[in-house]
């Protein structure tokens, strides 16, 4: 049976939104699930228009697993704290073949905005 994944993706369009007074708190999140037999170790890059790339960011997630990161929890980004409101891209470096999800929940108008897409 083959695994289903690739190695090496890009989210393009990534903003973290301030959390908003609502009882859904506005955030990002990318989701990995590993199909492989073993554990995934995920290199993540940042890249910004003003300033060089970050790199320092580190994910695992273990065989036939799926795994949420939240951007704007510290915990889940190796300790840096992504700046909000500011455009920036993502790629991600796994060791196993992952499929990867990224979403963004933003409260900051009445009407709320959720919308989820597949990485390339």
């Amino acid at each position: 049976m083959s695994t289903i994944g690739k190695l090496d993706w890009i989210i393009p369009d990534c903003e973290l939104p301030p959390e908003g007074d609502g009882v859904l708190k506005g955030h990002e999140s990318v989701i990995v699930v590993n199909d492989s037999e073993k554990a995934a170790k995920i290199k993540v890059t940042l890249f910004f228009t003003d300033k060089e790339p970050y790199s320092d960011i580190e994910w695992t997630v273990e065989p036939k697993r799926v795994r949420c990161f939240r951007m704007n929890q510290p915990s889940d980004m190796s300790g840096y704290v992504v700046p909000l409101e500011t455009q920036y891209a993502m790629k991600l470096e796994s060791t196993e073949p992952i499929v990867v999800q990224y979403g963004r929940l933003d409260n900051r108008q009445t009407n709320l905005a959720y919308y989820t897409t597949l990485a390339f």
